[in-house]
């Protein structure tokens, strides 16, 4: 879980910025290699464990991207009109947003088939959309959250379940065999990595505004 400081609920903890890099190796590394046998049979070992599982093929409504919308319009209305806060409102913008198109244009240059089954999926499967877009939104919430309370057990709390959210999102597209294992998990990944490039640009920003009115 990212903590950020109690005192000033402003930063990510330093080793939250370095998981960026290595979520984004494990997408490239999967990216490159998801069609070797090595990768083939973790995305059957996988698959053989959660396939039919109906507890966390529910999860898959809080990654649908009618929800998602609702929540990020909800967030972002809230951001404009009740905070003013327009930093925080791009913020959201160019992490949802930029999330999307980043996803669906690795789609369309991987072209990576779906899972075999029938009444499938006609778009593409790499990275999985739900697995990213989860991590997304749920973590786009736990920073927004972090940064208007200092107490710790809140935002642990907050962290907690975001991931644990963002993981059951992603599990539950196996477990429907909409998506493969390493899909998933590029999906995650790329999430994670793109939230991290959109925190460390809205820090910035935040850091210049402070000094400009300080």
């Amino acid at each position: 879980v990212i903590i950020v400081s109690r005192k000033k609920a402003l930063k990510l903890k330093k080793w939250a910025y370095q998981l960026a890099l290595v979520t984004l190796t494990i997408f490239l590394v999967i990216a490159f290699n998801y069609t070797t046998p090595r990768f083939i049979a973790f995305d059957e070992r996988v698959a053989s464990v959660l396939r039919g599982n109906e507890f966390i093929g529910l999860f898959h409504y809080i990654g649908e991207t009618v929800f998602v919308v609702i929540v990020t319009v909800i967030v972002f209305f809230y951001l404009w009109i009740r905070e003013h806060n327009y930093r925080a409102l791009f913020f959201v913008v160019l992490t949802m947003a930029g999330g999307t198109a980043i996803n669906q244009g690795i789609k369309a240059f991987v072209e990576r088939p779906r899972p075999e089954i029938t009444e499938q999926l006609t778009s593409y499967s790499f990275p999985s959309g739900h697995s990213q877009m989860g991590v997304l939104y749920l973590f786009m919430l736990a920073y927004l959250f972090s940064k208007v309370t200092t107490q710790h057990k809140k935002i642990t709390g907050v962290w907690v379940a975001a991931a644990v959210l963002a993981c059951f999102i992603g599990l539950s597209r196996i477990a429907e065999s909409r998506h493969f294992a390493t899909d998933v998990l590029a999906g995650w990944s790329l999430g994670y990595t793109w939230l991290i490039i959109c925190v460390v640009w809205y820090e910035l920003r935040e850091r210049k505004f402070n000094r400009e009115n300080s």
